[in-house]
């Protein structure tokens, strides 16, 4: 008789799971204006691009006008991608693509991305690790290409930093569509439907609701308790213009900025003054009312207009209104800009109208000076242009180089004076 043979237990349904490697990417732009007047800073020193995330980790461009390596003897420039924040063995992929600036499209490209690496990517072991060439490109046939061009080079980076996960994502999801609640209490403010209240703005009469603007504001709520007890219907506003009302009733209602030109017609070139903007305007209604969200909206849409020319007078703004991020952000810019700010009109404001912020800026200047560590890593606001020149205009005018060193002047004095000393401050 044959053995009997026993037939396997059954099996419950098998369960998998999938392992991804793959890499997460971010680029950067750095355009280096004043190519002549960074050369001669010396073999091994560099000026940095700002710090920009990537795979939740920080990064920067350093650019050698006299190269990296002293053995060349300034014959190459040198270009390197850095790890700027704290990380260890972090792998990634690089990109560094010199522009062409006559539009025939020929840059110059080093990429990871287009070829298998036989030992994978590279891998950088703590904050400060580079990658990048020592001879990028000979910088005598630089200066006669058109690489570069009124005496500014652009270099643009791409990072992808290597990322593993298991995928654990569901077969089949619902997507909830973004919330629309917005836009039934905009069409509740534009039709006018159950409004309880009038506001008389200088001749102009806004209809609104008493219970959405004591949900958001909490100085509607004691204005229109006052009204409510005088049994009033109708509120005159005599200090505000009929438009700026109009952009903070559909905050209050719609949660977004209106849409309006005069919110974004500023810019550095433009012949009205940054006190006269929409933008400016509503963020002093945002104030009066103390409407935070916004205010910091209008803070976002300032902060995209602070160049040299109008720092001094958008910190001035800051401060009064209480945008504290704006004012923060202005701050730092002037103190890094600090040469070409002093000579800048807005800062005669700063002057005659704000001495206490002068103070305030002199302490950023101290602090970002205090942050240059000892090896160089870091970069310091005293490394800029000696004489101030460039365009002051320009976002860019910031020359960050790194000496690793003392700073050679006071950048704080005023051209004029010539004594290295600060300007004196204005007595009220």
């Amino acid at each position: 008789m044959p053995p009997t043979t026993s037939s396997p237990p059954p099996c419950t349904s098998p369960t998998s799971s999938l392992s991804i490697t793959e890499t997460v990417n971010g680029s950067h732009k750095f355009t280096i204006q004043g190519y002549s007047l960074a050369k001669g800073i010396g073999v091994g020193k560099h000026i940095a691009s700002e710090t920009f995330t990537v795979g939740g980790y920080q990064w920067a461009i350093y650019f050698y006008p006299d190269g990296k390596n002293p053995e060349d003897h300034s014959a190459y420039v040198s270009v390197f991608i850095a790890l700027a924040s704290e990380g260890t063995d972090v792998r990634a992929l690089f990109e560094l693509t010199l522009i062409d600036q006559s539009g025939k499209g020929k840059h110059k490209v080093h990429s990871h991305f287009d070829r298998s690496l036989e030992s994978g990517p590279y891998t950088l072991k703590y904050r400060g690790s580079m990658w990048g060439y020592k001879r990028f490109f000979r910088r005598a046939m630089l200066e006669t290409s058109d690489f570069l061009k009124d005496d500014c080079l652009k270099i643009h980076c791409t990072v992808g930093v290597v990322v593993s996960a298991i995928d654990c994502s569901r077969l089949h999801s619902i997507k909830v569509p973004e919330s629309d609640i917005g836009d039934h209490f905009g069409m509740l403010l534009e039709n006018e439907d159950c409004s309880d209240i009038i506001f008389n703005v200088q001749g102009q009469r806004f209809h609104a609701h008493k219970l959405v603007l004591v949900a958001r504001s909490p100085v509607f709520e004691s204005e229109l308790l006052d009204a409510m007890e005088e049994d009033k219907s109708e509120i005159v506003i005599s200090d505000i213009e009929p438009k700026v009302f109009k952009a903070l009733l559909h905050f209050i209602y719609k949660d977004d900025l209106i849409e309006d030109e005069e919110l974004s017609a500023f810019s550095s070139t433009s012949v009205i003054s940054v006190f006269d903007t929409l933008t400016a305007k509503l963020l002093e209604a945002a104030d009066r009312y103390d409407l935070p969200r916004l205010r910091l909206m209008c803070e976002a849409v300032l902060c995209e207009d602070i160049a040299v020319s109008t720092v001094a007078k958008i910190l001035a703004l800051a401060d009064r209104y209480h945008a504290m991020d704006l004012k923060s952000v202005c701050l730092k810019f002037a103190a890094e800009n600090l040469v070409a700010v002093v000579q800048s009109d807005g800062f005669e404001y700063l002057k005659e109208n704000c001495p206490l912020l002068q103070s305030e800026l002199l302490k950023t200047v101290a602090g970002c000076e205090e942050d240059v560590s000892g090896d160089g890593k870091s970069r310091s606001v005293w490394g800029q242009l000696s004489d101030g020149g460039g365009d002051t205009n320009d976002r860019s005018v910031r020359q960050p180089w790194e000496s690793g060193g003392e700073r050679s002047q006071n950048l704080w004095a005023q051209p004029e004076n010539g004594n290295g000393r600060s300007p004196p401050r204005q007595e009220d």
